[in-house]
């Protein structure tokens, strides 16, 4: 019979160790970059779409940074929002209006947030509710939660 590795961090020696220490690194990475490439490219193409001009490439990345930052941050408080609204609502179509209500107008308030910020970005109010409710339809649309 072969005998059993034990291959715990701890065990490992110094190679080992950096070895995993980089991949796991990379990993994270990979996945971080790729949500990155899905906002910037996203939005790249809806600015496009709707006319919207920057004054650089940078000026669109650090619009996605910061949106990417702040979105993260109001998203915490739009899902307890979101919880504590439906905990007594039992109709389906009734969750989903709040919650398509809630997110939207998250959405836009990061969007509001991070236009103001910049100015080498500008966005009208009718460009930010479109893209709101593009990024709400598509949220609710691939959320994977059957509640």
């Amino acid at each position: 019979m072969p005998e059993h590795k034990n291959d715990s961090f701890r065990n490992m020696n110094k190679k080992e160790k950096l070895a995993t220490i980089i991949g796991i690194a990379l990993l994270i990475i990979l996945a971080v970059g790729f949500v990155f490439g899905l906002f910037f490219f996203g939005l790249a193409g809806i600015f496009e779409l709707l006319g919207v001009r920057y004054e650089s490439i940078w000026s669109l990345v650090v619009f996605v940074i910061n949106f990417i930052i702040l979105g993260i941050i109001v998203e915490l408080f739009s899902k307890v929002i979101f919880k504590l609204s439906v905990r007594n609502i039992t109709g389906k179509r009734k969750v989903i209006l709040i919650r398509a209500i809630i997110e939207g107008t998250s959405n836009w308030l990061v969007l509001f947030m991070v236009d103001e910020l910049m100015t080498s970005i500008t966005l009208s109010l009718k460009t930010e509710i479109i893209i709101a409710l593009l990024l709400t339809v598509i949220e609710i649309v691939f959320d994977d939660d059957k509640k």
